[in-house]
């Protein structure tokens, strides 16, 4: 004790705030701080992927019941299993089986708090000592949080706007090395709205077979397509290049906040059980939290009798609001999108700040846009790249065109005036 002042022998571990600064909800946070309170206009957000606040994503009827009937049941107030209850991770691979050229055992599934956890999990097994982990850039940044957090090298492969945000394979290529652990591939893109080929992705396959490391498939917005190209999930590839595919019903069903979700091993040669990956996800599982045991009970009934026509209609809404999106841009000559999205709920548009006057970067043209216009984007440097912004579109359509409205208005008063 120094003049009177006791020493603590606690301090707050500071790499907590360098992760969190990266992800979409630290930025977010950011930009929405910036929204004037005396603004009597609603607040327009075009940031997030979470739609559930309009009435027009409302989930279904099926999945609603579901979770009333697994309450009401009395059969799902115990702990659940670490890796799951059966009848969830039953549901589970025999949902994913239905697009894939062999069948899922529950063996395979991993239930988890969301997707998030899934990454979590992912990443903390991977995370050896001098492994590194190939990124997509334009990416999710919670893969970079959570790897600077587990003290995983991270190295970028770029996503090519003019081959429709395909992946740079001759980079991935470039990028590896014995310590590569893994690629990642966001697919519907997140934040590109791209949907990638069965012939690109077998592409994937093979380059990561060559290079002897494992494919991390983020399908969280599985399904999400609504363009030329269908989804095809990456572990049909499973027999080339093992697979840990992460998904859950956030989007699909339009429900994130159940926090729900699920890690795979699509790996017919079972490599990942040789190299000890699976025991690996299980022994983090057992120092984890789990999913609510209620919403696991539900998940049977959701995934197996939710009616196509709620798909149908979700998908109608976003290409609907993609195509508002996509030909209001056409209409604002500072930013431009190059690819028309095809699935997920964002796009990517690059900001072209010499025809602005007082903007100077995409952190800028946010922040003074929550401010003046009360609309809510995402710059681009929080997904990876500087002055581009990405917009989300699954907002009800009269929304997105007020917003859409309202960017135009505020690009107007910046735009520089000539000489």
């Amino acid at each position: 004790m120094k003049n009177g002042t006791k020493r603590w022998g606690f301090v707050a571990n500071q790499e907590l705030n360098t992760a969190s600064g990266i992800t979409v909800r630290g930025v977010l946070n950011m930009v929405m701080a910036a929204v004037d309170p005396e603004d009597p206009r609603s607040t327009i957000p075009l940031g997030h992927g979470d739609p559930s606040k309009f009435p027009c994503f409302r989930t279904s009827e099926v999945a609603e019941d579901a979770i009333v009937e697994a309450v009401r049941s009395a059969k799902f107030n115990h702990y659940s299993p670490t890796v799951g209850i059966l009848p969830a991770r039953r549901a589970i691979a025999e949902y994913l089986s239905l697009d894939l050229p062999y069948k899922l055992s529950p063996d395979d599934v991993f239930l988890t708090l969301g997707a998030t956890q899934a990454i979590e999990i992912s990443l903390t097994v991977l995370a050896r000592p001098g492994a590194n982990i190939l990124l997509p850039r334009p990416g999710f940044p919670y893969y970079e949080a959570r790897a600077a957090f587990s003290h995983l090298e991270v190295r970028h492969f770029d996503l090519l706007p003019e081959k429709g945000w395909e992946i740079d394979l001759d980079a991935v290529e470039a990028l590896a090395d014995e310590n590569t652990a893994a690629m990642v591939i966001i697919n519907p893109g997140n934040p590109c709205g791209n949907v990638f080929s069965y012939q690109h992705l077998e592409k994937v396959a093979e380059t990561a077979k060559k290079r002897g490391i494992l494919v991390i498939a983020d399908e969280v917005y599985d399904h999400l397509a609504f363009g030329s190209k269908p989804f095809v999930p990456m572990g049909i590839f499973g027999s080339t290049v093992p697979v840990l595919t992460i998904g859950s019903i956030s989007k699909r069903w339009i429900v994130p906040g159940w926090r729900v979700g699920w890690l795979v091993t699509s790996d017919p040669s079972e490599i990942l059980k040789k190299t000890k990956i699976v025991d690996g996800i299980k022994g983090c599982l057992n120092i984890s939290s789990d999913p609510v045991t209620f919403i696991q009970g539900a998940l049977p009934q959701i995934l197996e009798k939710t009616n196509k026509d709620f798909f149908r209609k979700i998908i109608n809404i976003l290409r609907q609001s993609s195509d508002i999106c996509y030909e209001k841009i056409k209409e604002i000559d500072c930013i431009t999108c190059p690819q028309k999205p095809e699935g997920s709920m964002f796009l990517m548009v690059k900001l072209n700040l010499s025809l602005l006057e007082d903007i100077n970067d995409d952190i800028d043209f946010c922040y003074k846009l929550a401010k003046e216009e009360c609309v809510i984007v995402l710059p681009g440097i929080a997904v990876g790249i500087k002055n581009w912004l990405r917009i989300t579109f699954a907002v009800e359509p009269a929304s997105l065109e007020e917003a859409m409205g309202r960017i135009k208005s505020f690009c107007q008063r910046h735009a520089k005036r000539p000489q």
